[in-house]
């Protein structure tokens, strides 16, 4: 075995993923053939380390393990590199949307934190949460007035 090969425990290891996951991502074409010994233990090239080092840092930006496969396949051509783009232009976009949505999130647990401490300090011990109060209010009224509940099977 030369020095740049590693057996799949070995690359697991230095990578951060499981046994399995390694099986799984060269199952999914994401990762070469690994070439076997004698003895049947898979050998991967020290690259690749380099290789689920991408893969998961593109999976932490949002990228299904698809999108990832695109990505390895593409040969660096003037084509490949417009479709990277786009796929990449793409995620960007859908990434500043969930970014909106999550500071507007914050935006109302703020609010909801400050209406809990306004009614907590008015309160103290007979305080009502005024959050759980007005989400079982919206809640009821969402139900449509004069139905009975569904009869069960």
């Amino acid at each position: 075995m030369a020095q740049s090969e590693l057996r799949i425990g070995e690359l697991a290891a230095r990578t951060g993923v499981s046994i399995d996951t390694v099986r799984f991502y060269e199952r999914k074409r994401l990762l070469p053939r690994a070439p076997r010994t004698g003895g049947g233990f898979r050998l991967f090239g020290a690259e690749t380390i380099e290789r689920i080092r991408f893969i998961k840092q593109a999976q932490d930006i949002g990228l299904s393990l698809d999108e990832i496969g695109q990505l390895l396949r593409t040969g660096g051509g003037a084509n490949e590199c417009r479709s990277v783009r786009d796929l990449l232009s793409a995620k960007l976009a859908e990434l500043d949307e969930r970014m909106r949505r999550m500071r507007d999130f914050r935006r109302t647990l703020v609010n909801h934190l400050a209406t809990c401490e306004k009614e907590l300090k008015s309160h103290g011990q007979t305080a009502e949460c005024p959050v759980l109060v007005d989400i079982a209010h919206f809640d009821r009224s969402k139900k449509p007035a004069g139905k009975s509940k569904e009869k069960r099977k």
